[in-house]
């Protein structure tokens, strides 16, 4: 593996650091910025890291922009749309080939019961990944707010909602200013095959997200193998 000009920049991050890494498209008009990453875990040579925004919204399962929320089909994170979205579609729009080699393939455990472990490039934290990071970073970065790409509404109907109700913790704020968080889907299936964990109000866990739902983030996460 080549060592591309990046990777010695990475070298002295730590936990809690953050990163940029790759491009998406991030504006209403889809031009691609830089994704900033936040640094979950350094381990020797590996950064675990996380997507600090939202960068779109999809359904867990599903593509078709005739769906509702009540029409989620039972499936598992190795045969769910997400996780085909985000290993093959995002995955190479994000990097480019020489980015590419940098970005491990992930054993993913603690899909749910019932689902298999997969191997990923890059997959959303589960339900007991949160739970450990949590104890780490504390539950403020569990809030996320999505960009100005994922609020859009997509041809599959797909469009991130934005917090608006009057309760003040379940703000963010960002530079002074108070923003609405998005709720973001984690890989872990839920208390029914049909449903699967996200983060929602107030930073929480929750375990009913209908998989055809149109208004959940995503937060990519992945592992980072330095040279």
């Amino acid at each position: 593996m080549e060592k591309g000009p990046f990777a010695f920049t990475y070298r002295s991050l730590k936990t809690g650091d953050f990163i940029t890494f790759g491009t998406y498209p991030q504006s209403a008009d889809g031009k691609k910025r830089a994704i900033t990453w936040r640094v979950l875990q350094r381990s020797g040579s590996e950064l675990f890291v996380l997507s600090e925004y939202i960068l779109d919204c999809k359904r867990y399962h599903g593509k078709s922009a005739d769906l509702k929320w009540r029409d989620g089909m039972e499936t598992t994170w190795r045969d769910c749309d997400l996780r085909q979205w985000l290993n093959d579609e995002f995955y190479n729009a994000a990097f480019t080939a020489a980015e590419m080699p940098f970005v491990k393939t992930t054993r993913c455990t603690d899909n749910g019961e019932g689902c298999p472990d997969t191997e990923d490039k890059v997959f959303p934290l589960s339900a007991a990944e949160i739970q450990t990071f949590s104890g780490i970073h504390g539950k403020e970065w569990r809030g996320a707010v999505g960009t100005d790409f994922a609020k859009t509404k997509k041809p599959d109907g797909c469009s991130l909602y934005v917090y608006d109700k009057t309760k003040k913790e379940d703000y963010i704020v960002r530079d002074g200013e108070e923003v609405g968080c998005s709720w973001w889907w984690l890989r872990t299936r839920g208390n029914k095959p049909s449903r699967a964990y996200f983060v929602g109000t107030g930073r929480s866990i929750r375990s009913y997200g209908s998989t055809s739902i149109d208004h959940y983030g995503v937060r990519p996460a992945l592992i980072l193998n330095l040279p």
